[in-house]
């Protein structure tokens, strides 16, 4: 062909940057996808673990400050904490933000019931009644 001429091995000179301007970008997005990604796991797997602490706690008739405090230690930050008792059942709800994002960001959510024991302790709530508190851990 007349107007072709192969220019050997230099001819590609500038590619790589521009192909390396445009996939740095979207490594790093990926990676820090990644990172939020684990952040949002490492929430929920704590939101879980506060509801069945503190219906754990709440089955076993502790006292309601005791149980509070226990789902308090467990819970992410800013989370809200409801329990509540129907009958001899007790219900802990554990709802937190998921981290990062602002705006964009959800509510996780998680709930554990238990039923309660046997012996009633002082304090407590009848059974047949319906008894509910929210409680919002600081963060």
């Amino acid at each position: 062909m007349r107007g072709c001429k192969w220019r050997g091995r230099g001819s590609d000179q500038g590619f790589v940057t521009a192909e390396a301007a445009l996939v740095l970008p979207v490594l790093v997005m990926f990676a820090m996808g990644l990172v939020w990604g684990l952040l949002v796991v490492a929430a929920q797997i704590q939101c879980v673990d506060a509801a069945r602490t503190g219906a754990r706690a709440a089955a076993r008739q502790d006292p309601h400050d005791a149980v509070v405090e226990l789902t308090r230690e467990v819970a992410p930050r800013g989370a809200k904490v409801t329990i509540g008792r129907e009958g001899d059942r007790v219900r802990v709800v554990v709802v937190a933000k998921a981290p990062g994002l602002g705006r964009l960001s959800y509510e996780l959510r998680e709930e554990a019931v238990a039923v309660a024991e046997e012996t009633v302790a002082a304090g407590t709530v009848a059974e047949g009644a319906v008894a509910k508190e929210t409680v919002e851990v600081p963060g």
